[in-house]
């Protein structure tokens, strides 16, 4: 680990460990809450997945009357369309133009590596950097870590064409889903059709930029994936009949829309899940809670500390002022006080205290005290910062 390393490791304990570990018991507190949040939320999808029905495409239409017949005395339906339940529905994939009879013409993407036909297709490129300390760089690998999705080049581009899921296996297709993408941002279980890395030729401005520790171009990864006719998957979202016609579109409460995965599979993957985040925020919580009871106990008793101490100094300040009153009067009582030995501060009593470390004799003991009081104590005469003061006796 490099010196820039050390500091900043040394930076952030710092400040996780301030006020006794406080600001590190809220950022686990925080980690805690999102824990909780993101259980219900994995919780509530996971109750819904279990609850609805997986059927196969040709038995969607009867799942979908069903449950209509079920809600027809609870619910009215203005906009005229059935309404959308939560099923999960596996089968092959098929486009659009398949069912309306267009067999010469085939509204179908066609792979540029594989020459699959696929329904959704998507390119990515992406650049690779690669980074060396050079003689002049002080970039630090700690620091990366955060900052290294920000120089990432990437393009992609996706193109879809309407398809529709079919029972595989039975011909003619009088039963179909059509799937809706509109608005969905789950991942889509894409293949791999072409996964290519080619290397970047070095130029006098990538030696530049090695040189001066910065990151420069190594290759560039181009990918190709496609959902491909024929592919059997599922589908899990909300289904309902539109001119006819069942459509499932995403639901934004669940993690999966469409999946490799069947039901079984879901409920696995969402209970693990489950699991995970409430250990984790049980865990998490209680590690906050004594780390947060701790700084709380340890502030508390500082700030009692604190205020006794200030009583304490309070009280024997009083005490010296009284004592010094006391001495004061009855020096004074004595006599008269010649002109030049009066305090250049009150002008009544005589001078009897002198600062260190100039060490000007002008001031009485009580107005001595005073200017050691100050916030930035300076001596009346030569404003110099003064430290104490020190009580002057004649013989």
């Amino acid at each position: 680990m490099s010196v820039h390393d050390q500091a900043a490791v040394a930076v952030l304990s710092q400040v996780a460990l301030a006020a006794d570990g406080a600001v590190l018991g809220l950022a686990l507190a925080y980690i805690a809450v999102r824990s909780v949040i993101k259980y219900k939320t994995t919780a509530s999808a996971l109750n819904k997945v279990k609850n609805a029905p997986s059927v196969s495409v040709s038995d969607l239409r009867s799942v979908i009357s069903n449950c209509s017949d079920q809600d027809t005395d609870t619910v009215t339906d203005t906009s005229g369309s059935s309404d959308e339940k939560i099923v999960i529905v596996r089968g092959v994939v098929e486009t659009k133009s398949v069912v309306n009879g267009n067999w010469k013409k085939q509204n179908v993407l066609v792979s540029h590596e594989s020459n699959e036909k696929a329904v959704i297709l998507q390119r990515t490129q992406t650049c690779i950097y690669n980074e060396w300390r050079g003689f002049f760089g002080w970039t630090s690998d700690f620091r990366s870590m955060f900052a290294r999705h920000w120089k990432e080049q990437e393009t992609s581009s996706l193109r879809t064409v309407p398809f529709i899921l079919v029972d595989g296996g039975i011909w003619p297709q009088s039963d179909y889903l059509v799937v809706n993408l509109d608005g969905s941002k789950h991942p889509l279980p894409l293949t791999t059709v072409y996964h290519n890395l080619q290397p970047i030729s070095a130029s006098p401005y990538t030696f530049l930029q090695a040189f001066f520790g910065h990151e420069y171009p190594v290759g560039l990864l181009d990918e190709e994936k496609i959902l491909p006719v024929g592919k059997e998957i599922t589908a899990v979202g909300l289904v309902s009949l539109k001119n006819g016609t069942p459509e499932v579109k995403a639901c934004n409460d669940l993690p999966f829309f469409l999946s490799n995965m069947n039901k079984a599979q879901m409920v696995m993957e969402l209970d693990f899940r489950t699991k995970v985040l409430f250990w984790s925020g049980i865990v998490v919580g209680s590690i906050a809670t004594g780390i947060l009871g701790y700084a709380i106990v340890r502030n508390w008793n500082r700030l009692k500390e604190w205020r006794h101490r200030r009583q304490i100094e309070q009280q024997n300040a009083a005490e010296d002022l009284n004592e010094l009153e006391a001495d004061v009067g009855t020096e004074d009582e004595g006599g008269d006080v010649p002109e030049g030995m009066l305090c250049v501060i009150c002008l009544m009593r005589r001078r009897r205290s002198a600062f260190v470390p100039c060490g000007h004799l002008v001031c009485c003991p009580r107005c001595a005290l005073s200017v050691e009081r100050d916030l930035a104590p300076k001596c009346p005469v030569c404003r110099q910062t003064i430290h104490s003061s020190v009580r002057i006796y004649e013989s």
